[in-house]
């Protein structure tokens, strides 16, 4: 479903991972360990992409750019010790240098229709973070403060606990949450935003092409809302309504969302289970009925629910 536009938000992303990757072999090495094309990553233009084991689960969900005889790549903060690991692990013969820049840049994100004009910037690159056309700015680490302070004057700043209830309302997945070394990027929707399936070999690869060619996930990240009001959270488990009381899915992140008023959470739901319009029981972890929530499987985006 594609989202509403929405635009004059920004946020700040520098607490993200940042690498910078080198050398003559660069392109072909990464081009081996994404899903997406790395051909497509520009001076202009960031790509979305993913890293597998060799049973196609997730090792990491990434932004990659490619600038001069560089590439870099940002990735949610609890990949800081294993994305760089990660990546050096497969380097062998290749001529490859992988350094962390984290401490040396800033990355904002503006939710706009045209590039915002902001001084000191490195790159201005398009960038699809939150479901729709944004803009990322890369600048100097030093230089963070003051163009918060400039982006501030012409746009409303989306702190820490603001993106993560947007992210929610827009089903969007992250690192730690969503999207663990468990999940295969299939079962969490990413496949239409970080598969290339045309590209070359991947590591991971061959679970994707399966999974593509029969249709078929046993799981899915679904949309839940709350259907009484009661809040919910991340860790609960949900459970079929009927005699059977089978264990179906569980939720990976909850809100509180005054954009539709309702009580709504992201999670995974079994197949069989995961149409919209099911309803389920979600209970904490060890729950057998008391406090449990009566919860609706939603289409993703969340749309206006009434």
């Amino acid at each position: 479903m594609e989202q509403d536009a929405i635009t004059g938000v920004f946020f700040d992303l520098s607490t993200n991972v940042k690498l910078r990757v080198e050398g003559n072999d660069r392109l072909r090495f990464l081009n081996g360990q994404i899903t997406a094309d790395i051909s497509k990553a520009t001076a202009s233009n960031a790509i979305e992409a993913c890293l597998l084991d060799g049973k196609g689960r997730m090792s990491a969900h990434v932004f990659i750019f490619g600038s001069g005889d560089s590439f870099f790549i940002d990735a949610d903060s609890g990949l800081k010790e294993a994305l760089q690991a990660r990546l050096e692990r497969y380097v062998i013969a290749d001529d490859v240098q992988i350094e962390d820049v984290s401490d040396q840049l800033s990355i904002f994100h503006v939710m706009a229709q045209t590039a915002p004009a902001v001084p000191a910037v490195k790159w201005m690159l398009s960038a699809r973070r939150f479901g729709q056309a944004g803009w990322d700015i890369w600048i100097d680490g030093s230089e963070r403060d003051k163009i918060l302070a400039q982006l501030s004057a012409s746009f409303s700043f989306c702190d820490a606990d603001c993106l993560e209830i947007f992210r929610i309302e827009r089903g969007i997945p992250r690192w730690g949450k969503e999207l663990t070394s468990e999940i295969i990027p299939v079962e969490a929707g990413l496949d239409e935003r970080c598969i290339d399936y045309e590209k070359g070999c991947y590591l991971g690869q061959e679970v994707i092409s399966r999974m593509k060619m029969s249709g078929q996930r046993n799981k899915k990240l679904c949309g839940l809302a709350s259907a009484n009001e009661a809040s919910l959270s991340a860790g609960m488990r949900l459970f079929e309504i009927s005699k059977t009381d089978k264990d179906v899915g569980w939720i990976t992140s909850a809100s509180r969302s005054r954009k539709l008023n309702r009580e709504v959470a992201l999670g995974f739901v079994k197949r069989g289970f995961n149409a919209p319009g099911t309803n389920l029981e979600a209970r904490p972890p060890g729950n057998l009925g008391s406090g449990s929530v009566r919860v609706e499987v939603v289409d993703l985006p969340f749309a206006q629910l009434n």
